[in-house]
């Protein structure tokens, strides 16, 4: 980072926020490009006051943007998750709230041209090697932002950002199934392992001894839970071929209990050593598409809707993350997406 300073623009995007960065704006360097990340947003420091990050995972997020090159993708967006209090960032996740700015983001750097009253991105994940479509409000030919749009975990309305995702089965672990079971018994522990956008070990909450209605901050206390939390994901890393993941962010870990509030489940999701204000739309996918599986911890205790196109409510702390699952004939899952919101909280340089 020089004494110019770098071109950023800091967005929420779903239920986090974070920095949005043209590729060309960063060193080429990865050492480089994730040294200066880190003095962005105040790492390794609890409470990042040197930087940007909010002393929160949810806070601490980027997104890198560059024209893409593909046939199918109008730009690649690449999603770096920058760790509070230790010196590490990382691509080894996706982000799908972050996701919901991109859009907008290419649209105002002229990236993707505007048409018409919504204009249509086709983004292609790295982290992921997935294709996403966005739907971004573009009245006048600039995103807007404004809009009664509301979604759980956010104040207020915002314009609505559909999001809907070609083929993210497997999308990390190879296989949507990447143990070909839809239970193992993991440290005692019945668990399903998945991967439909977002690596997630889905286990029931009483099984760990808890209601699954906790609050995330006594969860966040009950040391003995997240020790046998940490040991069960220790031993499903190698399982779901994502190897050591004992300095890897995923996966997560979700526990889940019926629904309170008409949803199809409760969730508790720790990302992956801390409990999760809400649940990450990826996260919330694969927890769906588990609920889909006959004999599953979450299949014994939610609530799904008949036919093909399931609209399905995942409930967490703050509310629910709204999931639509389109599935084929044979009951499987061919397309999913959800609706984000986005907003542009400032334009400039970075220092």
């Amino acid at each position: 980072m020089s004494d110019t300073g770098t071109r950023c623009m800091w967005m929420r995007g779903g239920t986090s926020k974070g920095g949005y960065f043209l590729a060309d704006d960063l060193p080429a360097d990865v050492a480089a490009r994730d040294e200066m990340l880190l003095r962005v947003m105040g790492s390794p420091d609890a409470r990042q006051i040197d930087g940007m990050g909010g002393a929160s995972p949810l806070t601490s997020k980027v997104a890198v943007v560059s024209r893409s090159g593909r046939a199918d993708a109008d730009i690649d967006y690449l999603f770096l998750q920058v760790f509070v209090d230790q010196a590490i960032v990382t691509d080894a996740q996706n982000c799908g709230n972050i996701l919901a700015g991109v859009g907008g983001f290419a649209i105002e750097r002229g990236l993707v041209e505007a048409r018409g009253d919504s204009t249509d991105v086709r983004i292609f994940m790295r982290n992921t090697g997935q294709v996403a479509t966005a739907t971004i409000h573009t009245p006048s030919g600039v995103p807007s932002y404004a809009g009664d749009e509301e979604i759980d975990g956010v104040p207020g309305g915002s314009a609505a950002v559909p999001l809907v995702f070609d083929d993210v089965a497997g999308s990390m672990c190879g296989a949507l199934l990447p143990t070909r079971n839809a239970v193992d018994v993991i440290e005692g522990v019945e668990v399903t392992m998945i991967d439909n956008g977002m690596p997630i070990v889905v286990m029931r909450a009483a099984d760990l001894g808890i209601t699954g209605y906790e609050r995330p901050a006594e969860l966040d206390a009950d040391e003995v839970l997240k020790a046998r939390l940490e040991a069960i994901r220790l031993a499903c890393g190698p399982l779901m071929n994502l190897g050591d993941v004992s300095a890897k962010s995923v996966p997560k870990m979700t526990m889940i209990a019926p629904a309170q509030h008409g949803g199809a489940f409760m969730t508790r999701s720790f990302i992956p050593q801390k409990c999760h204000d809400t649940i990450g739309v990826f996260a919330a996918v694969s927890a769906a598409t588990a609920a889909l599986l006959p004999g599953s911890p979450a299949a014994q205790l939610a609530s799904v809707p008949d036919g093909p196109r399931k609209m399905m409510a995942v409930e967490h702390p703050n509310g629910a993350t709204a999931c639509v699952l389109h599935c084929d004939a044979d009951g499987q899952v061919e397309k999913a997406g959800m609706v984000r919101t986005a907003r542009k909280l400032f334009d400039g340089m970075i220092f």
